[in-house]
């Protein structure tokens, strides 16, 4: 059973499930394709099964699901009546599973009407960047670098692309004994992508800063030939024939896939067909999901980063566990073609990795448009090459900080300062409780698996506890339209309430599952950064996150950095390592 992350051990079942569980922190697989590689084995023949008649007693029952009340002339009516309504859904049915990559016709934008994206431009940072450490000395120096320091290395030609997939590959392989954190490792393509970026290098053809460096890639990406399964038991065998659109980006950057790494079950938690995934700084922990791989193997020094989704918490709980750098960028940033979908309007894709700057990198990477996502925009993004809080105001609620979670953060708050950063004390309560948006997730992520639920295939999951996938698609097939068409209304009165939350101010610093925010604004669609901030009593990390306006990353990024270079000044947060030493035969 996935773990709870440490973040939330105190709050409730219901706290829990807000934040993390409703959407397995992250973004889950999608409706079956209607090909034989997406198609769930049916396992019963339940679903054929004629509907009994709608009697004026049903409707009773009914409405103790829908939370209403009808006389009894009036369930007599319905009853007489739902028969049309019935027969509609069983056409609609009858057309069969649709596409993966089918979105439906109302599509979801973060700006509200009139809004224009907040783009503050970093070409000037971006011109420049940081010294950076001497040559690499030991294979040390390459496990943990990150891939502004790779790059420079590789630049002036200390290391080569073949070095670093040797090492990633090595580590790998000795870490997912202990971690589990690996799905398929990619070996013998890495190794030629490799070798090619080190003949384009030698020829003086550098695709820029992602040149040769090795990264892991969440099992819900399609890759060409090589395993996809979604961490779940129908489709552990799945083979997809086309790359994902963030794979040819990333190999057109110049990077080189070295494993798909574990992810919950159908994107939830750390639990996957083949056990749990393991936190590199306690491996009797699960690594939280469900981009549990990706921040596992980044933390544990195999990578130097990895590729994340997030549609409730997946890249910032697991970044949370494992102390790792995360982004989410604003909702339809990145282009999701061959991403499995759970919530169209809710899935969003990121990197994990070692340093704030690093995550700008790779967003720089992937970003951008496709016609085959609806939900997608093309937004200019610039990534920052340097710290940049000097001016920068942000907001933040004293209620945030209070508590045994947020009171750890309050110096963060003042690292914020001497980075140079503007601290403005506002009041932020939500405009309703969070949660009531979890009803549009639930409707949408239902509809992506209802093949899946029809033919029972979902009997094939290990996990069937409560709150588990199976029980909660289910479930959902009660919600009723009102609710969920009102849920979206209310999410139109949070996207308007984040405004005024962030009117002149360019962002929201708080710890990461403050206020109910992580849900709100995953359904807003706003962006987060997530960094590492300290450490607890028992060693294990903290995490601060930053909010910012959609699709103005490089602000964040610029003051994420900053505040990541003043911890690492008071306290060399940045710098440690887990203790791992069943690694060494790794070395």
């Amino acid at each position: 059973m996935p773990t709870t992350p440490d973040a939330l051990d105190d709050f409730t079942r219901r706290d829990f499930f807000v934040t993390l569980a409703a959407s397995g922190a992250g973004m889950s697989a999608s409706a079956l394709a209607s090909s034989s590689a997406f198609a769930a084995p049916a396992t019963t023949e339940a679903s054929t099964q004629p509907v009994t008649a709608i009697t004026e007693s049903s409707i009773a029952e009914a409405e103790k699901l829908a939370g209403i009340t009808f006389s009894a002339k009036e369930r007599a009516q319905i009853a007489k009546t739902v028969a049309e309504q019935l027969a509609g859904f069983k056409a609609r049915a009858a057309f069969g599973a649709l596409d993966n990559q089918l979105a439906p016709a109302t599509v979801f934008r973060v700006l509200l009407p009139g809004e224009q994206p907040r783009v503050r431009s970093s070409a000037v940072m971006a011109k420049f960047s940081r010294r950076g450490k001497p040559a690499p000395e030991s294979d040390d120096d390459l496990d943990w670098a990150t891939v502004e320091q790779l790059a420079a290395w590789m630049k002036d030609g200390k290391v080569t692309a073949r070095r670093l997939v040797a090492r990633s590959i090595t580590r790998l392989k000795r870490s997912n004994e202990q971690l589990k954190n690996v799905i398929t490792l990619i070996e013998g393509p890495a190794y030629i992508e490799a070798d090619q970026r080190d003949l384009e290098l030698r020829k003086g053809n550098a695709r820029g800063p992602l040149h040769g460096i090795p990264y892991g890639l969440k099992d819900l990406f399609d890759t060409s030939g090589i395993k996809t399964t979604w961490g779940a038991e129908p489709w552990r065998d799945r083979v997809p024939t086309s790359d994902a659109l963030v794979v040819t980006r990333l190999r057109d950057a110049g990077a080189i896939c070295v494993a798909k790494t574990a992810v919950g079950a159908l994107a939830y938690g750390d639990q996957w067909f083949g056990g749990v995934c393991k936190n590199p700084w306690n491996p009797t922990q699960g690594s939280s999901g469900s981009s549990a791989g990706s921040a596992s193997t980044v933390a544990s020094g195999c990578v130097p980063f990895a590729i994340g989704t997030e549609t409730l918490g997946s890249i910032v709980s697991p970044c949370v566990r494992c102390g790792t750098t995360g982004l989410r960028p604003t909702f339809g940033h990145v282009a999701r073609d061959g991403a499995m979908a759970l919530c169209w309007s809710w899935d969003k894709i990121g990197p994990i990795t070692r340093s704030v700057i690093d995550t700008g990198l790779v967003l720089a990477a992937m970003h951008g448009a496709s016609e085959h996502d609806a939900s997608s925009v093309t937004v200019p993004f610039v990534a920052p090459r340097l710290p940049n809080a000097k001016g920068v105001k942000l907001a933040y609620d004293p209620a945030w900080f209070e508590g045994p979670m947020g009171a750890a953060e309050k110096e963060t708050l003042e690292a914020a300062r001497s980075a140079g950063a503007k601290l403005i004390e506002r009041p932020c309560t939500p405009p309703i409780d969070p949660a009531v948006l979890i009803t549009s997730l639930m409707a949408e992520a239902a509809a992506s698996f209802e093949e899946m639920t029809r033919s029972n295939a979902d009997d094939q999951l290990a996990w069937q506890a409560d709150e588990a996938w199976p029980n909660s698609f289910r479930r959902s097939w009660f919600l009723p339209a009102i609710e969920l068409v009102q849920a979206e209304r209310q999410r139109r009165l949070c996207m308007q309430w984040m405004r005024t939350a962030l009117a002149g101010v360019d962002g929201l610093i708080l710890p990461p599952f403050a206020g109910g925010m992580l849900t709100l604004t995953n359904a807003t669609g706003h962006p987060t950064l997530c960094l590492r901030s300290g450490f607890d009593a028992s060693g294990a990390p903290r995490s601060i996150t930053i909010i910012g306006h959609p699709f103005d990353e490089a602000t964040m990024l610029g003051v994420g950095a900053a505040i990541e270079a003043q911890l690492a000044i008071s306290g060399g947060v940045s710098d440690k390592r887990p203790d791992m030493p069943w690694m060494n035969a790794a070395k």
